[in-house]
């Protein structure tokens, strides 16, 4: 058995109790990293049984033994690697934590080293320069990134198009303008941020304009400055704040606050009543107005042809160049054509249209209500 704890000095109750409180301590530790050694009763024994004793049977955990577990200097366990040892220190569990290690490694620069190799970069292309403006860099794209999260975007996701904002802000860079590099490029990353955050929103792109762009960005943050001010925010007052048209608010306010719908998405749960695609009206015009406008357009052709056989050729050349055509000749030239002023080749023009319509009606009885429709 081994050695107990001598007792050389007589403590009062509490001191013994400190005691015996400190030696579970010491057992606890080595059982956790020596499970072979066998724990002593915990300090809640009565006061008259002392450890070590007959009543006691199981080894118990003494100076010596723990002095050979536990290094006195450092106070932890022997036979552990240092805690210094990188191969087995604890390692980021997640790959933004992985990341953020990883970009904590590159120092600051200072402004000197900035300009030095920015001339370097633009001087000689240097890919060398470039990588370490960028590397020590990368942690305006981080902090930008923590901005967005609201937006539920990956985090990851934000970083990286911020980084490619970043490379774009060396292209860009004058280091003659006395500004440092990190200002001038946290422009290019939140706008690069932006600009994802705008093209992902939604499978349907919804800022395709300025003025959608400016609402997509200000919107929300609008209707709750107005809330905090008492007012209510409909959409005259916030076309009003942000300058734009009434019908834009309204369409950006429905596309931000619903979600995209399949359009083969069942309308039952037993996938029996069709699809939402089968109820939509269809962007084609139906088949009996399709019917019918061919007809029309061939009856049209027909008495149309008849109508040029009955008149002369000074008549017939005006409703072909000048009534019909594409491109019709001015009623000047018209008139230069066959010896006439300009007012009396204008009169020939309006009693030809006369005369077409009042052919034509002899056939189709409803061409004034035709003509009204189109």
């Amino acid at each position: 058995m081994a050695r107990t704890i001598p007792r050389t000095v007589s403590l009062p109750w509490f001191g013994q109790h400190t005691m015996r409180c400190h030696k579970f301590f010491v057992q606890a530790v080595c059982y956790v990293y020596n499970p072979s050694i066998t724990m002593a009763k915990p300090p809640h024994q009565p006061r008259d049984e002392e450890p070590g004793t007959e009543n006691d049977p199981s080894p118990t955990v003494t100076p010596e033994l723990a002095g050979t577990l536990i290094d006195e200097t450092s106070g932890r366990p022997t036979g552990l690697p240092p805690a210094t040892d990188p191969s087995r220190a604890v390692t980021p569990v997640t790959t933004l934590q992985r990341y953020l290690a990883e970009v904590r490694r590159y120092p600051f620069l200072s402004k000197e080293e900035e300009l030095a190799l920015f001339r370097d970069y633009q001087a000689k292309d240097s890919r060398e320069a470039a990588v370490k403006l960028i590397l020590s860099n990368l942690r305006v794209s981080v902090s930008i990134a923590s901005e967005y999260l609201h937006t539920g975007a990956d985090h990851m996701d934000l970083i990286q198009e911020g980084n490619v904002g970043l490379m774009q802000a060396i292209k860009k860079f004058d280091p003659t303008k006395n500004v440092r590099f990190y200002a001038y490029a946290a422009w290019w990353v939140r706008a690069y941020i932006l600009r994802y955050l705008l093209n992902t929103y939604r499978l349907v792109k919804v800022g395709t304009t300025q003025d959608q762009r400016k609402l997509f960005y200000n919107l929300r943050k609008e209707k709750a400055k107005l809330e905090r001010e008492g007012f209510a925010p409909d959409a005259k007052l916030l076309a009003d704040r942000l300058n734009v048209s009434e019908r834009d608010v309204v369409e950006m306010d429905q596309r931000m606050g619903s979600w995209e719908v399949s359009l083969d998405q069942s309308l039952t749960p037993d996938n029996d009543g069709g699809t939402l695609l089968d109820i939509l009206p269809a962007q084609e015009v139906p088949a009996d107005e399709q019917l019918a406008s061919l007809q029309l357009r061939r009856l049209f052709r027909k008495k149309l042809a008849e109508f040029s056989r009955t008149l002369s050729e000074r008549d017939e050349d005006i409703l072909r160049n000048r009534i019909l055509s594409e491109t019709p000749v001015t009623l000047e030239d018209l008139g230069q054509k066959y010896g006439i002023t300009k007012e009396r080749t204008r009169q020939l023009e309006a009693r030809l249209i006369n005369r077409l319509r009042d052919y034509i009606k002899k056939d189709v009885a409803d061409f004034d209500h035709l003509r009204s429709s189109r």
